[in-house]
Order: structure tokens, then sequence, then C-alpha cells
């Protein structure tokens, strides 16, 4: 009895061994830690390295229609502060205070999608940056935890001013259009490292939706929206809402 149990014993180790179900989780195991890999030397990369191309700027299709895409990288060093400002009033008033997730933010765009209609967002300017960067457009909670993932990687190894800097680079600024020196080029046909408080409200007003919202002369809702972005820089230069990017 003894001895015919033992190698039954060892029969069934070995068939839970050879298992499909065992084969699936160590696949599964080895995708999980391939991937955290290399996302972290991504994040890690692009610390210090340009990011050159991102996926929302390959399916765009205004980019192909228009024979390619407009794109400028600059550092935040030649961005004017103007333009930081407008965007943390128009975005994320929570910037330099949140981990990258504003929950306050977050409860009130899910109550609000309870009501039914247009389906809103909470995001922060981290958790854009890490969609725009590393994911792609559009909705899903598979693509809202990867976004959660690495925007939690970049506050943790790119820190605020890099996240900015990195923000206004990849931004769609207008059609076929990424980042603030493309943008203000186009249409203020100067360089973003001078912008006035009017024109870094009208881009930061139009950053939702740059392809339906007119910069030059923009009327109804945007010139209304862009006047109360340029009404709360004044707050967020007075309370230093901007002060991570540069202190």
């Amino acid at each position: 009895m003894r001895t015919a149990f033992l190698p039954a014993i060892r029969e069934g180790f070995a068939n839970l061994r050879r298992s499909p179900g065992r084969t699936l989780l160590r696949w599964l195991a080895k995708g999980i830690l391939g991937f955290v890999a290399i996302s972290l030397a991504l994040v890690l990369i692009y610390k210090w390295v340009p990011v050159p191309i991102t996926a929302t700027m390959l399916l765009d299709e205004k980019v192909w229609e228009e024979g390619g895409l407009t794109k400028d990288w600059e550092s935040l060093d030649n961005i004017d502060r103007n333009l930081v400002t407008a965007v943390i009033a128009a975005e994320d008033g929570k910037f330099c205070t949140h981990n990258g997730f504003d929950t306050e933010a977050i409860a009130k765009a899910a109550a609000r999608n309870l009501q039914g209609g247009r389906i809103r967002g909470g995001s922060t300017i981290t958790q854009q940056t890490a969609k725009n960067v590393f994911l792609w457009q559009g909705g899903g909670y598979f693509r809202k935890g990867m976004e959660a993932w690495f925007a939690f990687l970049i506050e943790q190894v790119w820190g605020k001013r890099r996240i900015m800097e990195v923000y206004l680079n990849v931004a769609e600024t207008g059609i076929a259009t990424y980042g603030a020196e493309a943008g203000s080029q186009r249409y203020f046909g100067h360089s973003a490292a001078r912008m006035t408080r009017s024109e870094a409200a009208r881009m930061a007003a139009a950053l939702p939706l740059p392809k339906k919202r007119p910069v030059v002369n923009p009327g109804g809702f945007t010139r209304r929206y862009g006047n109360m972005i340029a009404a709360r820089m004044g707050v967020v230069r007075r309370d230093g809402l901007d002060s991570c990017v540069y202190d």
C-alpha cells in the first residue's frame, strides 16, 4: 500500500506540471514581467530622450491626409510660462499637489456619466501624458488600467517638470500638428517661447478638441472658455499652482 501510494503522488505532481492551465499561467506570468520590464525601460528612456513618435500621431487620419505631421520638440525652458499656467488653469488645477490622480475629479466624472449623455473623464495632465505617449486614444477599462500604470510610473520617475515638458510637446495642437512650438508657429507665427496670456489661453481652450476648436479668432464657446482660462491664470500664478514646474 505504502509503496504504491508514493508513485501515485509523484505521478499526480508530474501531471500537474504538464497541465495546460499551469503552462498558461507560466506564460501569463512571463508576459506580465515582460510588459513591466519594457514599460520601465521606456519610462526611463523618455525621462531624458525626446519622444520621437506616438501611437496617437501614427493613427491620426489627418496626418496621412495632410501628407505628414508637423512637430517640433522644445525644452520647457523654451516654452513660455504663460502656456504652462494656461494648461494648468484649463486641465488640471491640482497638478502640483496630486500624485497623478485627482480622485475628486474622477468621482465627479463618474457621477455625471451615470446620468447619461457624453462620457466625461477626470484625467489629470499626468494621465493625459501617459495616454498620449505610451497608449492610444479611446476608452475602455483595459486602456484605462494601463494608463493608470504609466501615470504612476512617470510620477515616480519623471517628476512634475518633465511630465509638463513632455505633455506640451506631444499634445495635439491642431490638424496634423503636435506640440506647443508647432502650434504656436501655426497659429501665431512665432515661437512658443514668447506667448502672450491671451494666446496661451486660446491654445489651452482648444486642446481637448484641436481639430474642431479654432485658436485664431475663436467664437462662441471657445472664445468664452478662453476668456475664463485667462482669468484663472491669474489665480494659478498668484497661488503658486504652477510652482512645482519651476521650483
